[in-house]
């Protein structure tokens, strides 16, 4: 498959993969909630050839060149938005209510329909297949495993994986690609929720009450010494409270607080993250116990860490660096070789096929300042869509040749 060939049909379809990237940014749907969007997907793909078809909840594959001919490579692309409301100054806003592409998977979604488009035109050229997977409920870690689960790796299985993720929040221009190094590239993540039970009653009378804010709170603070007194300081476990409720007004002493937060590791076999849960669950309900109050915890929707092949990894960083040049770069060049805090369901794929990730730098400005993913401001640099319609296309089918 010629480079300039690809770079140049990438170019041509820059004005569609926008129309479609800001029709899905204006209709944000989470979770498997998806349908408006699997729906487009499927027409768009059904009008370029294809065969698409839905798999587990919400998910949609379709296949690229002939499994006969070689390997198979999959290239995914994630749909769901996150439940934040929109406030960067464009004028495609998200219509709904809650809603937002503020993770930019909706510019993931367009770029994947491109290289479709791409890879269809150059079917006939494909020495394997390309399995194409736009898949729902990323953000809660869920749609990955429900794909798998329902025949992901079969018919074709896939020898290898491959993902983009647009980042908005690096100090590096627009339109270039970072692609990760072999290891751990992503922290494992999980949730938790910790309920307290006191008792309530007047704020005047405290004594004839069970406070559960004042256990809730000693809690929380006790939680922070698994981190600085427990773990190895060269391994890698933190746990975030995010979110804490408690009480509806100022003069009253409530039933019951509530917590809830994430655990990241970097440790393939979880035996970190096993510790973390071990002490949560004797910490939780011994001071919650010292405070008279009966308080527990519960964790949910694991998972793991990214695991990047290292012979995929660099055969990747080749077969971009023909295509982009020096805006291929070494992703370790600027994290310093650690993995990065963010967590991402692919990793359920990475530990099953080698799998590489690469993140294609995309921020814009709003209000002078750039913000990152997942804050209700920030904004995509969607005129490098062709970008990643092209690098999805030209390495899945470079990797293809020399596999």
């Amino acid at each position: 498959m010629n480079k300039q060939d690809i770079l140049n049909e990438a170019k041509k379809l820059q004005p569609q993969l926008q129309e479609i990237r800001r029709d899905i940014h204006r209709h944000p749907e989470t979770g498997f909630d998806v349908s408006r969007t699997k729906a487009l997907v499927m027409q768009k793909l059904t009008e370029m050839g294809y065969k698409p078809a839905e798999m587990g909840k919400a998910g949609v594959i379709a296949i690229a060149g002939d499994p006969g001919k070689g390997r198979t490579i999959l290239l995914r692309a994630d749909m769901d938005a996150l439940p934040l409301s929109e406030e960067a100054d464009v004028d495609y806003r998200s219509e709904t209510p809650g809603k937002m592409h503020g993770c930019g998977h909706d510019m993931h979604t367009a770029m994947l329909l491109g290289a479709a488009k791409l890879l269809k035109s150059h079917e006939n050229e494909l020495m394997g297949a390309v399995k194409l997977e736009f898949q729902p409920a990323e953000e809660i870690f869920q749609g990955s495993p429900d794909m798998l689960s329902s025949g992901l790796l079969e018919d074709p299985h896939p020898d290898a994986a491959m993902m983009i993720h647009v980042t908005a929040g690096m100090p590096i221009p627009s339109g270039c690609f970072l692609i990760s190094g072999g290891g751990i590239s992503s922290t494992s993540c999980e949730q938790y929720h910790i309920t307290v039970k006191g008792k309530g009653g007047h704020g005047s009378t405290p004594h004839e009450s069970i406070d559960p804010i004042t256990a809730a709170a000693h809690i929380h603070i006790a939680l922070g010494e698994i981190n600085s007194r427990e773990l190895d300081p060269n391994s890698f476990g933190v746990f975030t409270t995010g979110r804490f409720e408690a009480g509806l007004t100022s003069n009253v002493i409530p039933d019951s607080a509530e917590m809830w937060g994430t655990i990241r590791t970097t440790d393939p076999e979880n035996k970190t993250g096993e510790l973390i849960r071990t002490r949560m669950r004797e910490i939780v309900r011994s001071v919650g116990a010292a405070f008279r109050c009966e308080a527990d915890v519960e964790f949910y929707d694991f998972c793991p860490c990214m695991m990047i092949d290292p012979v995929l990894a660099a055969q990747a960083k080749d077969f971009m660096t023909e295509l982009v040049g020096e805006k291929a770069i070494d992703l370790s060049l600027v994290s310093g070789g650690k993995a990065g805090g963010g967590s991402e369901d692919f990793a359920f794929v990475s530990h099953k096929i080698p799998t590489v990730s690469m993140f294609l730098t995309a921020g814009c400005s709003n209000d002078g300042y750039i913000y990152s993913q997942h804050n209700p401001k920030v904004r995509f640099d969607d005129s490098i869509l062709c970008c990643g319609s092209a690098a999805y296309a030209y390495t899945a089918a470079r990797w293809l040749e020399e596999n």
